[in-house]
């Protein structure tokens, strides 16, 4: 008998803590035109277009380097500032301007690939995170790598 009148009183006390009046909470936080789908925007928004996205650095041999400049534009309406930029290893590293670039103005993504202890084909991804819509965007390189003893 106890049990029961002690459940029926936890039973109560949860029924009367849900029955507090719930505040509304505003949506303004998350109505920014800024982060709203692609395409989207009232705002002053920069956006990256590059020259070209894909670079095939054809047949190498195992242990050599290739170098590549990713030469994009700010086609948009506002500084592109690049906050960051990751290789999809750690054999691919890209280096980024650390300014911003202004609407109208191109700027460069140096990517080097170290082959060493690569063999066969390769494909790298470079992520570059910028205040643009999306923040992020892609570039790659492609190739093959030859090891020593395949030549």
């Amino acid at each position: 008998m106890k049990r029961i009148v002690l459940s029926v009183a936890v039973v109560g006390m949860l029924f009367a803590s849900c029955g507090e009046e719930q505040k509304e909470l505003s949506t303004d936080i998350v109505a920014n035109d800024a982060t709203a789908e692609e395409g989207v925007t009232n705002t002053a928004m920069p956006k990256m277009k590059f020259e070209k996205d894909l670079f095939d650095f054809g047949k190498i041999s195992q242990g050599e380097k290739v170098s590549f400049s990713y030469t994009f534009k700010n086609t948009g309406d506002a500084d592109l500032v690049i906050t960051s930029a990751q290789g999809s290893c750690g054999c691919t590293v890209p280096t980024w301007p650390k300014e911003p670039i202004k609407a109208g103005e191109t700027g460069t993504i140096d990517v080097v690939f170290d082959s060493n202890g690569k063999s066969g084909k390769q494909h790298k991804k470079v992520t570059i995170v910028a205040n643009t819509t999306p923040a992020t965007n892609v570039v790659a390189l492609t190739g093959s790598v030859v090891a020593p003893e395949e030549k």
